[in-house]
């Protein structure tokens, strides 16, 4: 890794770029609250487009206290979200999981228990003599 000395420019690039980052975040998060999951899918592959191009620059650029500072504390912002984006993905997942069951227990209740190949549906009431008057 190649280490250049802090630079004023470097440094509020690099910290440009985590906030483009941070308001990527932002906007995946409300994409997550709205629950509007093909619209979170496209902005996740940008968003990691946007890490690794970070991940790069961060790599080649040190930062003073101050930048490095302001660095963490968009770090932490943006873990906060990350995490509650994932908390509703897990959340949609288990809804999912839960959806799929049903339709499973349905379809082996409807193999086991529906109309039979070649049976005729019975009015039992009828067939009793159960009929009121």
């Amino acid at each position: 890794m190649a280490s250049v000395a802090p630079s004023a420019d470097r440094q509020e690039l690099l910290l440009s770029a985590y906030e483009s980052l941070l308001e990527a975040s932002l906007r995946m998060l409300a994409t997550a609250r709205a629950a509007d999951w093909d619209a979170l899918v496209e902005l996740e592959s940008d968003y990691l487009v946007r890490v690794e191009r970070i991940r790069r620059m961060d790599a080649q650029q040190q930062l003073d206290d101050n930048a490095a500072s302001r660095k963490a504390a968009l770090l932490e912002r943006i873990l906060e979200q990350d995490m509650e984006i994932r908390r509703r993905l897990v959340d949609r997942r288990d809804e999912l999981g839960r959806m799929i069951g049903s339709s499973r227990r349905q379809q082996a209740l409807s193999r086991a228990y529906g109309p039979q190949r070649g049976e005729i549906a019975v009015d039992a009431d009828h067939r009793l003599g159960n009929q009121e008057p």
